[in-house]
Order: C-alpha cells, then sequence, then structure tokens
C-alpha cells in the first residue's frame, strides 16, 4: 500500500502564495493532487500544510488534509523529512500502517502522471527503501562545477579526478535530483536520517518534466512548456 502525501507550506518567499498560484489552468496544489489520485498503487492522498487556504484548495481538489502542520514543521529552515515522519505517525496513530509513502511537492508541475507511476511500479518491484526521479545534469562536478576558497579566492574543481577530463562526456555520469517525487518506505522513515542512508534507487525523466518552481521566471518557463505540450497533443 502507498498513500500519497502532497507537500505545501504556505510561507514561500521566493514566490509568494507559491503553491496556489496557477500554472497551466489549475493551481500546483490542484495538479499535485489530481496526478496523486491518478497513480497506480495510491491508497489515500494526504495534503500536509500549514495554511488553511492551501488546505482547503486540496480538499476541493480530492485530498484529504485533516490537520495542519505544526509551525516548527512549517519554517524556511525546516526539513521535508520531518514532514514526512510527522505524516507517517499521524497515519499510525489512526491505525493506518502503509507500506510506502509518496511524497509530491507542488513545484514540479511539468511532471505526468506516468512519470509518477514510474516510480511507484519501482518502489514496488524492487522493494527499495526510497525511490526518487532524476534528470540529466549539465553540469558535473567532474568536469565544470567549481568552487571558490572563501580566503585566497581561488578556484578548484569540486571533484578532482585522477586524470584530467577535457570534455563531459569523458566525466562520470551524474544526474540532478528533482522534486517530482520521492517514495519512501515507511520503516525506513522512522529509523534513517536520509534518503541516502539506504537503498535507493532512481528513475531518470526527461529534464523538461523536472522544472521545479523557485522564481517566476520558472513559473514563465512552466507556464511555456506546458502550452508546448498541450499544443504538440
Amino acid at each position: 500500500m502507498i498513500v500519497a502525501g502532497v507537500f505545501a507550506r504556505g510561507g514561500s518567499k521566493g514566490v509568494p502564495n507559491k503553491n496556489l498560484r496557477i500554472v497551466g489552468g489549475i493551481s500546483l496544489v490542484e495538479r499535485a493532487v489530481k496526478q496523486a489520485l491518478a497513480t497506480r498503487h495510491i491508497t489515500r492522498v494526504f495534503c500536509s500544510t500549514d495554511s488553511e487556504a492551501i488546505a482547503d484548495e486540496a480538499k476541493r481538489s480530492g485530498a484529504e488534509a485533516p490537520w495542519l502542520r505544526p509551525s516548527d514543521l512549517a519554517q524556511d529552515t525546516s526539513r521535508e523529512w520531518d514532514s514526512w515522519v510527522h505524516m507517517v505517525k499521524w497515519l499510525n496513530q489512526q491505525g493506518e500502517f502503509p507500506e510506502y509513502l509518496m511524497a509530491v511537492p507542488c513545484v514540479a508541475p511539468l511532471r505526468t502522471v506516468e512519470d509518477l507511476n514510474q516510480c511507484t511500479e519501482l518502489a514496488v518491484s524492487s522493494g527499495a527503501d526510497v525511490v526518487m526521479a532524476v534528470a540529466d545534469s549539465y553540469k558535473n562536478p567532474w568536469f565544470n562545477m567549481v568552487s571558490i576558497d572563501a580566503e585566497s579566492g581561488l578556484v578548484r574543481l569540486i571533484n578532482e579526478p585522477p586524470q584530467r577530463i577535457y570534455n563531459r562526456q569523458a566525466a562520470p555520469v551524474v544526474y540532478d535530483v528533482s522534486t517530482v517525487a520521492f517514495i519512501i518506505k515507511c520503516s525506513y522513515l522512522l529509523t534513517a536520517t536520509s534518503i541516502y542512508d539506504g537503498v535507493t534507487r532512481a528513475v531518470v525523466l526527461p529534464t523538461n518534466h523536472c522544472v521545479d518552481i523557485d522564481t517566476e521566471e520558472d513559473i514563465e518557463y512552466a507556464e511555456f512548456l506546458l502550452n508546448k505540450r498541450d499544443k504538440g497533443k
């Protein structure tokens, strides 16, 4: 059994009321809820938020929102992991013991239901502790990502290879972690502290499915891609 959680706090700084913004004709919250409801293996969809307005929008869209997230889990510095734990503990207190939680952030409006289906299918078939969605990265810490020493100002590659690499194709393949979805085994979530502590697997998705909304420019770009996708149908 997989329970989905749409995680959407109210206090976004970069884009005020971000999770209620209309992108592609519907709010980010509504899109996340409806995609989760349409995903295979999902039995229930909950919304975790500190905002009454977001909770109302989630319920209108078909999710359950029986509580408001405590304020200490809704700060800029709060870990999403702790909100995942909070949801699973609440479910356990109600006598619900799902095998997995699928965390569905609202900020990835370009993902598709099929993207989520790939994630749930991998979790069910592999028994992994964590399944995440990733995309090809155009930056590589062995080739074109650097740090600058705060004192000397000297530039260094993030990872120094044994032999100098002169093109990206020759560098080890790396991926960007997306906000499309995270599927976490609930027993693992309650005992671990990171998605990387156990058996973690990934679904590789197209880069244009993994746009993350952090700025107004991201919203404009997402609108452009959604319009282009709709015209191609």
